[in-house]
């Protein structure tokens, strides 16, 4: 990535705002393998569209999962990271039904944890980093 910033504009407003987010399991349950973290990617593109934001990196690990987000300043953060995780958590339960029963054994499961952590890019990490730290988490078998 370049060192320019690429601003990008609605209306009356220019604009760059990128996060951090980080999901955790339930219980910190090691839940999360390689096919589900595909999967999980189709659906958060498919959401983020929606949002009209985008996923710029995407990495997890068998119990967590890291996203860089790039929005516009009309989304409600609080309320994008909830769709986020009732969505995923929704499809996944459905699609991997009998895999996750293993992890999570209640008639309707919660998937995720209810936290997260939402950190704002160029607060303690410049984007190139931050890419290359969720790219490199260690992929579940």
């Amino acid at each position: 990535m370049d060192n320019d910033i690429k601003l990008k504009t609605r209306s009356n407003s220019a604009f760059r705002l990128i996060y951090h987010l980080v999901l955790v399991t339930k219980f910190r349950r090691k839940s999360l393998t390689a096919e589900i973290l595909t999967r999980m990617k189709s659906i958060i593109n498919e959401l983020l569209f929606k949002w009209e934001c985008e996923l710029i990196e995407f990495g997890g690990e068998a119990d967590h999962l890291h996203l860089l987000i790039e929005t516009h300043p009309s989304v409600d953060l609080s309320k994008l990271v909830n769709n986020i995780k009732t969505v995923t958590s929704r499809k996944l339960r459905s699609e991997f039904s009998q895999h996750l029963k293993k992890f999570y054994w209640a008639e309707k499961p919660q998937f995720w944890s209810g936290s997260y952590a939402l950190i704002s890019v160029g607060a303690q990490a410049p984007l190139d980093k931050l890419i290359e730290y969720v790219h490199n988490q260690e992929k579940p078998e």
